[in-house]
């Protein structure tokens, strides 16, 4: 595995994005016209890297954030079970402040070490790592070069947390935003994050999932 990067890609915005809609249960919503384009950003961002395969969750966002990173290195888009975003249970389909501060509570507390935290009707930190983390297992077994998945922010967060063993200061990603790991010593490494430290209470600034 030492001749591997694991590239993190959150996908681009949706409709539900831009109205702060908690949209987590797949397929969910497509790309809207912005999103699109931040996803070809995003292919050409890539476009000069050795990518060796692409891989995408089963939520339509990813797969059409997915897409135009394949077509740029000739490459087709392998859709992984398990790697879809964090489900928020009673929460589905809510916005306002209300709905977002609820989830934002239980982010926060996973963020502070209680993993066991769990959304009402929904997943908890513990139910996303294991469910992600052996997804990631079989993506990256045998695999060289730069492995791109298109994942979900929240999942994206705990899963690079729980690789570099809870150890590193994690961000939100911002939609395409990447998060770059590599083979360090026999453990995973930071190599790149994208995206800022939130401001505290700011429960817009791109950590709800959807």
């Amino acid at each position: 595995m030492s001749d591997v990067r694991l590239v993190m890609a959150r996908h681009g915005e949706t409709p539900a994005n831009a109205q702060h809609i908690l949209d987590t249960r797949p397929p969910g919503l497509p790309l809207n016209e912005r999103g699109q384009a931040q996803a070809a950003t995003l292919a050409q961002r890539l476009a000069a890297d050795p990518v060796t395969a692409v891989h995408a969750s089963v939520a339509i966002r990813a797969q059409e954030t997915a897409a135009p990173v394949a077509a740029a290195h000739g490459l087709d888009v392998r859709v992984v079970d398990g790697v879809h975003e964090v489900f928020c249970g009673e929460l589905e389909g809510r916005s306002g402040r209300a709905a977002l501060e609820s989830f934002m509570a239980v982010y926060d507390a996973w963020w502070t070490g209680d993993l066991d935290a769990r959304l009402p009707g929904g997943e908890s930190a513990h139910d996303v790592r294991e469910r992600f983390l052996p997804a990631l297992d079989g993506i990256l077994d045998g695999a060289s070069g730069d492995v791109v998945l298109v994942s979900h922010g929240a999942a994206i967060r705990l899963a690079a947390a729980a690789l570099l063993g809870d150890t590193a200061e994690t961000r939100f990603l911002p939609n395409t935003g990447i998060v770059v790991l590599r083979p360090e010593n026999g453990r995973w490494a930071l190599e790149h994050w994208d995206g800022a430290v939130p401001v505290p209470g700011d429960v817009t600034a791109g950590g709800a999932p959807a």
